[in-house]
């Protein structure tokens, strides 16, 4: 099992109560959601007055995106939202398949009675949340994002690697603004319950070999889901 070292942070959310925090999240929220588009210029003397700061309290903010690979700095042209490009959703699919289906494999061969308590309970809580994102995607996609996120995250938490989780937060973060056009805009059709279900019976089952196929097709399938999009939504790589 992991020995609970924490790595760094891969969000800054912690000091939301802080100007620069409170300026990051709602930046963050709103190159998520695409009110910010990618490749869009982030000009700080605009924003500052949206988003109610003073200029270097939004450069601090700006400066904590960048190191989320969400803002690009570009030297004297200023910062700019990060581009969104099916060459590099697969880059992000493909690592994220290759570390994730190894994790999972190692939490299944030493996870104990616990983390298989945490699993169900989180798979539990994202079920809940899926029958509320069929209702309404656009208003329910957070709530589902979280508990996604908490199911993924419970799936692979016996896995004694604290590197292969620092490295996967990153991959699963840069995922997001991708997995939202997916959830929201539905351009396939699939049944997303039903993959989780899968995923889990046969990691509760200890079957890894069929676990970690579950699950890397899961997440390709998300790539397959993107390659169905308009191609005006992608923006050209940075």
């Amino acid at each position: 099992m992991s020995d609970g070292t924490p790595l760094p942070s891969l969000s800054h959310a912690g000091p939301a109560n802080t100007l620069v925090g409170a300026a990051y999240v709602k930046l963050r929220h709103d190159i998520i959601q695409g009110r910010l588009p990618p490749g869009s210029r982030l000009r700080v003397e605009h924003l500052k007055d949206d988003y109610g700061v003073g200029a270097g309290t939004l450069r601090e903010a700006l400066a904590l995106l960048v190191s989320d690979a969400l803002v690009v700095a570009h030297g004297q042209r200023g910062f700019h939202v990060t581009p969104i490009s099916l060459e590099d959703f697969r880059d992000i699919t493909e690592n994220r398949v290759l570390l994730e289906t190894e994790a999972l494999r190692q939490s299944i061969a030493v996870g104990d009675d616990d983390w298989e308590s945490a699993v169900l309970a989180a798979f539990h809580r994202l079920s809940k949340a899926e029958q509320r994102l069929a209702a309404d995607p656009d208003a329910r996609f957070e709530e589902w994002e979280q508990r996604n996120r908490e199911f993924h995250r419970e799936l692979i938490r016996a896995c004694p690697s604290r590197w292969m989780h620092h490295f996967l937060g990153i991959l699963y973060q840069q995922a997001e603004r991708y997995r939202r056009l997916t959830v929201t805009r539905r351009p396939i059709a699939r049944d997303l319950h039903d993959e989780h279900q899968g995923i889990l019976d046969a990691t509760l089952a200890r079957d890894a070999d069929r676990a970690c196929a579950l699950l890397a097709s899961h997440i390709r399938l998300t790539y397959d889901a993107v390659a169905k999009l308009p191609a005006e939504l992608f923006t050209p790589s940075a």
